[in-house]
């Protein structure tokens, strides 16, 4: 199965069953969160696909109609589209979902948030950073197994703390176990958000490797 005509995509295979789904922001590309993939998780296999929705010529995963306003059909669509490579892709390349971790940024956060909602099914756990809400589906589903850390900025002019907490409260409506962090920055990454995801990361992946 070739599916690069579907995705442009990078895999890097790991030495532990987890898998990370790297989800890059408006203007990434399927390069650009390798070294953070690495620096959460150094023994995850690695996927990271390029949105193939061009925006001034910038990758995103799906359509907006202005800055925060969304195409909803589009964003449906391309929700869908990307669960079925992802599911398409462990079969090729040999790794679960139940132990993929969604990691996305901006966009790319957002899509993986429209993921836990449309399709919970793909993800395992995720780590969000500078998401807000994507949509809010007809019925809720069941994310009672769901583990979510989310990554927000205090100073962020894209994503105010109102709407941060609203997707906080759409997921723990929905049955999930979120983990919310403000940090004294803006839209951009810090290290301070990389160093708490990592730490949540691994104390998740310690107390999985109990339970076995």
């Amino acid at each position: 199965m070739n599916l690069r005509p579907d995705f442009i995509h990078d895999f890097v295979p790991g030495s532990s069953s987890r898998t990370l789904l790297l989800l890059h922001g408006t203007g990434g590309n399927e390069r650009d969160l390798i070294p953070l993939g690495r620096e959460l998780d150094p023994n995850a296999a690695l996927l990271s696909p390029r949105g193939k929705v061009l925006e001034n010529g910038m990758p995103r995963f799906f359509r907006r109609l202005a800055e925060g306003v969304f195409d909803l059909e589009d964003l449906k669509y391309r929700t869908n589209e990307l669960a079925d490579f992802v599911t398409a892709a462990g079969k090729q390349y040999g790794f679960a979902t139940d132990q993929l971790v969604a990691v996305g940024y901006s966009n790319g956060a957002n899509i993986a948030a429209s993921m836990l909602l449309l399709r919970p099914e793909i993800i395992h756990r995720a780590i969000l950073f500078r998401a807000m809400v994507p949509l809010i589906p007809d019925t809720l589903p069941d994310l009672s197994l769901l583990h979510v850390w989310i990554g927000a900025g205090d100073q962020d002019p894209i994503i105010p703390p109102s709407e941060v907490q609203r997707l906080v409260e759409l997921l723990r409506r929905a049955g999930a176990d979120v983990t919310i962090r403000f940090f004294n920055a803006g839209h951009g990454l810090t290290n301070d958000d990389v160093e708490a995801a990592r730490n949540w990361l691994g104390a998740l992946n310690k107390s999985t490797r109990k339970k076995l």
